[in-house]
């Protein structure tokens, strides 16, 4: 088991509404459209009020080639993923006193938005004072699921090496990997949804002493996670890699498909651990859109409340693929918890796949 003490995230230098980011839509697909105000909706509909980017509205309207944006995507994750680690560490909020870097046994580091080797943990590893024997997990390529199977992972780990401390850094630079030239609707779709955001977490295994450093009564207990694929599902979401970059697939299918197939996924993981989503209290879910919300709630029989939280998020932040998350169980690690709670976490990514984890506050 694992449990989670401390959780940043950090702001990026550009804070746009929604009204900005339709209008430069309007200018840069308005002349490939002819229907263009009817699809703008899209900007309206989703519910999303801002969204934070590493660059200026600006810096999109020009040309840039594969190389020059990912450059930028490691400038900007190496910054700032320092700076969510050094957050992390040390917020009063969550921790009675600062975790130094040199406690921590392993770094899972979490992206599917640029390529860098060496990974960006390593990076900042040579600024910031870790041990040199920090184990390094970089894991790449699972979107919006990422986030959810970083912890997952760190809970494998926590499982293996009770005693450990962890951090799982997830940085997800969505907006540079904007096709400018791309006049697709999954283009348009995604630059309605998709944001910037960065987030580290710290968990602990249970023989641990990190966990008496934490300020919280309580704090959530991860005891399972589960990991699953829908076979033949490749063509849902992901990337298509050009010479000009990685180039969105977004199904129109997706809130279809949670329909069908999620609750059947979920019912099987929580009965194999002797419970039910009837004794959930909180559902910790990464808010995809709007109509994924949506889907959770007509096929897990959820209320709106269960998912106010995430679409709180949505609203404020947009989808930041595997970062979004995390965000959202930050807000619940704030909020007013009972001893015992059961949170479900979901989160659902490229494969098609989904990743699902049982938490109790202790």
């Amino acid at each position: 088991m694992a449990h989670i003490l401390s959780i940043s995230e950090v702001p990026l230098p550009y804070r746009l509404n929604q009204k900005d980011t339709m209008e430069f839509a309007r200018e840069m697909f308005g002349s490939s459209f002819r229907d263009i105000d009817r699809l703008l909706k899209v900007f309206i509909n989703g519910e999303i009020e801002t969204r934070s980017f590493a660059s200026d509205l600006e810096w999109f309207k020009e040309t840039h080639t594969f190389e020059e944006k990912n450059t930028k995507y490691i400038e900007t994750a190496v910054e700032f993923g320092a700076e969510a680690i050094k957050t992390c560490l040390n917020d009063a909020s969550f921790l009675k006193n600062k975790v130094h870097e040199e406690e921590i046994d392993a770094i899972f580091f979490i992206s599917s938005t640029g390529i860098s080797t060496p990974s960006i943990e390593a990076r900042i590893m040579n600024l910031l004072p870790f041990s040199p024997h920090t184990k390094r997990i970089p894991i790449w390529g699972l979107g919006c699921a990422g986030g959810a199977a970083g912890l997952s992972r760190a809970f494998d780990y926590c499982k293996a090496y009770p005693e450990a401390n962890v951090l799982v850094l997830s940085v997800e630079l969505c907006s540079l990997t904007f096709q400018k030239d791309d006049r697709s609707k999954s283009n348009l779709i995604g630059t309605s949804i998709f944001a910037d955001g960065i987030s580290c977490a710290l968990l602990c295994g249970e023989k641990s002493s990190m966990r008496n450093r934490s300020a919280l009564d309580l704090v959530p207990l991860i005891e399972a996670a589960q990991s699953t694929l829908l076979h033949d599902s490749q063509d849902v979401m992901g990337w298509d890699i050009k010479n000009e970059g990685l180039y969105v697939i977004f199904s129109k299918d997706i809130p279809t498909l949670i329909s069908n197939w999620l609750k059947p996924n979920v019912e099987e993981f929580l009965t194999d651990r002797g419970t039910s989503l009837n004794e959930i209290n909180h559902f910790i879910a990464h808010p995809g859109g709007k109509k994924v919300i949506q889907a959770y709630e007509e096929s897990l029989g959820f209320t709106e409340q269960k998912t106010k939280i995430s679409l709180d998020v949505l609203k404020e932040h947009g989808n930041m693929s595997s970062a979004t998350i995390l965000y959202v169980l930050r807000r619940f690690m704030e909020g007013d918890m009972e001893k015992g709670d059961l949170g479900l976490a979901a989160a659902l990514g490229p494969g098609f796949s989904s990743e699902l984890l049982l938490m109790r506050w202790t």
